[in-house]
């Protein structure tokens, strides 16, 4: 049914254009060519936060595109790229309604705290669908289950490299036996974005029938399309950065006929349908010349691991070739890490 009602939202937009109703969110009706914001609050009665969410609703029928940024909340381009599209996309061209969520970590934001919400170290972006009775960060999921994943068409999520990532800007979307259609939807819009890499994230059967853990895959295992984004590296706020988000949210818009199509970025990206990961063996001190986006052939050193007094504890090699989706970018290193995240190319 949900499928059925996307195509005729699509249809419905590209066909003659009609005024929509205004669009309720929390109790809030929003009347069509406005935008609205909302605090969200959050309480696990001991710890309180709130999530800061704007409902862009359009002149005209259309979607519904829910986008999340900052679920870690030291990952700043995808936060500036909100900013950016609250302060500029103007309702009265929208066909349809944008969710935005601001900042989904306001704890993890103003503490500075890459992956964990500091109020109970627990990572937002594991903890989905969230329960409405649970930890602080359980409840924080919850809210954005169901007041923006449950109420989307379309689903984006934001990520960046945190304080020790090293990134190169790709997107990604999910693709499954179990929802072929719901997969195929979310490979045209990850291919509408403009990236230069897009990487399939391959979903069994049998994981659907799992708990989601991650916010753009709860999305998915409720056959809503979705996209994740990575774009961002070191914890630093590039504007670059900001702006390719912004400019790939613009054109999936564009596909998604919510906005003027002259928007869409006509770019073939290429896909990445395997990934492997080389781990640490040791704490210590990473030591690498290698940068992400760079090529590595199977059997090459990446780098080392040091002690305090500089003695060699490991050398890294790939086992694998391919493009570094990722890499640790800073010297510290806890034995179990993750040091580098490879898309291995065809």
């Amino acid at each position: 049914m949900r499928l059925f009602t996307i195509c005729l939202l699509l249809l419905t937009a590209v066909g003659p254009t009609r005024g929509q109703e205004g669009f309720l969110f929390q109790k809030t009706k929003i009347a069509p060519g406005t935008k609205k914001h909302f605090r969200i609050p959050v309480t696990d009665g001991r710890d309180s936060t709130f999530i800061p969410v704007t409902v862009i609703h359009g002149l005209k029928s259309g979607p519904v595109l829910g986008v999340t940024a900052g679920v870690h909340g030291y990952e700043y381009p995808p936060i500036l790229a909100a900013q950016q599209i609250n302060k500029n996309l103007d309702p009265s061209t929208l066909k349809g309604t944008v969710i935005l969520v601001q900042a989904a970590n306001v704890p993890g934001f103003f503490g500075r705290s890459p992956n964990l919400n500091p109020l109970d170290d627990k990572n937002l972006n594991r903890v989905f669908p969230g329960s409405p009775t649970g930890s602080i960060t359980e409840r924080m999921a919850y809210t954005i289950t169901e007041e923006v994943i449950s109420k989307s068409d379309f689903f984006v999520d934001v990520h960046g490299g945190d304080s020790p990532e090293d990134l190169m800007p790709y997107n990604a979307w999910y693709d499954s036996p179990a929802f072929p259609e719901t997969s195929n939807m979310g490979r045209e819009m990850a291919m509408a974005m403009g990236f230069d890499f897009t990487v399939m994230f391959n979903v069994s059967e049998e994981r659907v029938l799992q708990p989601s853990l991650y916010c753009s895959q709860e999305a998915f295992h409720r056959q809503i399309p979705a996209v994740d984004i990575e774009c961002g590296r070191l914890g630093i706020p590039g504007i670059d950065e900001r702006d390719r988000i912004v400019s790939a949210l613009y054109s999936l818009m564009a596909h998604l006929k919510m906005l003027p199509e002259k928007k869409v970025i006509k770019k073939k990206p290429t896909i990445i349908s395997k990934r492997a990961t080389i781990t640490s063996d040791h704490d210590g001190i990473f030591y690498s010349d290698k940068k992400a986006g760079d090529r590595i052939a199977k059997g090459e050193k990446v780098g080392y691991i040091t002690n305090f007094f500089g003695e060699k504890l490991e050398e890294i090699i790939a086992d694998d070739s391919g493009i570094v989706l990722y890499i640790v970018g800073t010297p510290p290193i806890n034995k179990g890490e993750t040091l580098v995240s490879l898309g291995i190319l065809d």
